[in-house]
């Protein structure tokens, strides 16, 4: 005959059981691998100013780079090179509307048709301590009568 299991001793097995369970499956959360950021490359076809290329892998998406300024055409790089030498820019077109609207007096360098320095330049360079002595008071109590009159205000 066979003995039939308690109430008590089923609870316990189920429970039993249950822990079992809960401890017997290995719960294992994946670790994050962070890999380095390495952005897309293309490759680029850089053209000089004298005409010689080279490949290149770059960011950029262009196909094809036309350097405007490079070690050709670069008085830093060319020292020796005399057409390099005081060549003004004037992409924006900036300097000649200047020159248009103010002349050349302004101009570092500028020299009239017979070779030697304008007055107005050299005049400029001799005359700025005259000039900045020029608006200097010559009197300390000019300075003191100087400016709009203030009343006088009274504190209650």
């Amino acid at each position: 005959m066979a003995i039939a299991p308690s109430r008590t001793t089923l609870a316990q097995a189920k429970s039993s059981t249950r822990q079992r369970t809960s401890l017997a499956i290995q719960v294992r959360h994946a670790t994050f691998i962070p890999r380095p950021r390495r952005p897309y490359t293309f490759t680029q076809l850089v053209t000089l100013s004298d005409g010689s290329t080279y490949t290149m892998r770059t960011t950029s998406p262009n196909p094809i780079y036309r350097a405007a300024k490079d070690t050709r055409n670069t008085l830093l790089w060319q020292p020796s090179e005399k057409s390099l030498r005081n060549v003004e820019l004037d992409e924006a077109g900036k300097l000649a509307a200047f020159r248009e609207r103010f002349g050349r007096a302004f101009d570092a360098t500028a020299q009239s048709e017979d070779g030697a320095a304008p007055e107005a330049a050299s005049e400029a360079v001799d005359g700025f301590a005259d000039l900045i002595t020029g608006y200097a008071p010559q009197d300390a109590n000019t300075m003191k009568d100087s400016g709009p009159k203030k009343s006088p205000t009274r504190r209650k």
